[in-house]
């Protein structure tokens, strides 16, 4: 086994992934604390082929040399827009026929294996603060609450490690 060179992995250019078909899959950031984590979230975006990032309330937006440390220019790939309250960019988004999913630990949330994508559906899936998780309201307006199942002694993931074990199982139900 040899390890790959960047060279042959036969990765986009920015200009390609601009122009590329993107998943039908929104990200919303609902008041994320730490730039590392947006800058992460940006790159795990760009692996997937996410249509667009909002990033909503306190959380930073780029250009940021904190968000670049670990978005390593995806920044510059994945479309992004920033809106001060995820309530009323979610009632947009509804209004235009998008599905809201928020991860978090609900009542009736449904387990991150068994959701279940509708083909000619966009969604947006909406991430929550690192300590205060999805805000009330907008769990309240979610079409659903999608969990990952958890085992051991900790209640929550990171949010840029819960994002990326989200974006990868939705996008091969997308694309697979």
């Amino acid at each position: 086994m040899r390890k790959l060179k960047n060279s042959e992995l036969g990765r986009l250019n920015v200009s390609e992934f601009k122009h590329s078909e993107k998943i039908p899959l929104i990200v919303v950031l609902d008041n994320i604390r730490s730039l590392n984590n947006v800058g992460s979230v940006f790159r795990t975006s760009d692996a997937f082929l996410i249509e667009k990032i909002y990033l909503c309330g306190i959380t930073a937006t780029p250009p940021n040399k904190e968000i670049h440390k670990t978005a390593l220019g995806a920044t510059d790939s994945v479309t992004w827009e920033y809106r001060e309250s995820t309530v009323e960019l979610l009632q947009e988004l509804k209004g235009n026929g998008v599905k809201i999913g928020a991860i978090e630990q609900a009542e009736n949330s449904v387990s991150l294996q068994d959701f279940e994508i509708m083909s000619d559906t966009t969604y947006a899936i909406v991430f929550g603060n690192e300590v205060k998780g999805v805000q009330q309201e907008v769990v309240s307006m979610s079409d659903y609450c999608i969990e990952i199942p958890q085992f051991g002694t900790k209640h929550s993931l990171n949010i840029a490690v819960c994002c990326g074990v989200v974006l990868w199982d939705l996008f091969k139900k997308i694309r697979f």
